[in-house]
């Protein structure tokens, strides 16, 4: 935000209201760009599709959790999804506060650490080439570490297939889309008919 113009207050406020990773640093561009409703709306779709899967996989965990459900839908994002998917809730604790506290803290860590790094960013300067593989790495991880799991090992293979079939059919520049489509549409073909009929 520092790099084009904008002041720690807008790095805070992008970081509270548009709550969504890596998507805010794509919309710096496209705020110093001519905007574009429909190319803004693909690009959302395409750097944000996997929340649909941390949806998806999260669908029992968040089960009538009640009023805190939609802050927890909205505080949903990476970090969140790899503590609440890889912890079960400590025996005696509530789950509603449990998954509440963890989405509450990440919320706040990340508009902070926007702050402090808007903060910083009008003193520190130094090179940050190569430090977009974070998130990369982040994803592997996070695989890896549901791979230790032996019942996720069928659900990691349907992705890995799932993915190299979407890169076959439509290309290495067009297959991220296609393939969590494809991934989307079979785990949901091959999810229990109980919890297919269960309450949201």
């Amino acid at each position: 935000m520092k790099t084009k113009g904008y002041n720690v207050i807008w790095a805070v406020l992008m970081s509270a209201i548009a709550f969504c990773g890596s998507m805010q640093f794509v919309a710096i561009t496209l705020l110093t760009t001519i905007f574009s409703p429909a190319q803004a709306f693909i690009l959302s779709l395409m750097v944000n599709a996997r929340h649909l899967f941390y949806g998806v996989s999260l669908l029992d965990k968040y089960r009538g959790l009640g009023k805190v459900r939609p802050f927890l839908i909205y505080t949903m994002c990476d970090e969140t999804f790899s503590i609440v998917s890889s912890v079960e809730v400590p025996e005696g604790i509530d789950r509603k506060y449990f998954y509440f506290i963890i989405s509450a803290l990440d919320y706040f860590y990340w508009v902070f650490g926007s702050f402090l790094g808007g903060v910083a960013g009008e003193f520190v300067k130094f090179n940050t080439k190569g430090m977009d593989f974070v998130l990369t790495a982040l994803f592997v991880v996070l695989f890896l570490e549901q791979m230790k799991k032996h019942e996720n090992w069928k659900l990691g293979i349907i992705g890995i297939l799932s993915t190299m079939f979407g890169l076959l059919l439509f290309k290495r520049d067009n297959f991220v889309i296609p393939s969590m489509v494809i991934i989307l549409v079979v785990l949901l073909a091959i999810r229990p008919k109980s919890e297919q009929g269960g309450a949201p």
